[in-house]
């Protein structure tokens, strides 16, 4: 897993909606206005969290975005994956034999970092 715009911007949008969550729902011109990106680019973005239950759109004339999930249900990992999928935070080595010691630290190190973001909920970054 290579950190990406894509999942930087997705963390973010999620982080705008747990702040105006109860409040109002956010348009997609207002979270690409503040977020400094493309609306195009955003709404992307938003349509694969959105598929992935994590956040709602509702149109009309009041309508926009807003949280689906409730905000202790949403890890970073949910994020992440909702956006690029469950790549692994290193490629497998080439490695000669089927018990690579290489590979076995890699591995650990993946699982690790895939139990800490599973963990890790977004809210906690506002506290």
């Amino acid at each position: 897993m290579r950190f990406t715009k894509t999942m930087d911007y997705a963390l973010h949008v999620v982080v705008l909606l747990l702040e105006y969550e109860n409040k109002e729902n956010l348009s997609l011109q207002r979270m690409a206005s503040g977020l400094d990106v493309s609306p195009t680019y955003l709404s992307k973005i938003l349509t694969q969290l959105t598929k992935a239950g994590i956040i709602r759109s509702s149109p009309g004339k009041n309508g926009g975005y807003c949280l689906h999930r409730n905000k202790e249900a949403i890890s970073f990992l949910d994020v992440i994956e909702a956006v690029d999928g469950n790549a692994h935070v290193f490629a497998p080595p080439v490695c000669r034999s089927e018990q690579c010691k290489i590979q076995d630290v890699l591995q650990q190190a993946h699982e690790q970092m895939l139990s800490y973001l599973s963990q890790k909920k977004v809210y906690e970054v506002l506290s």
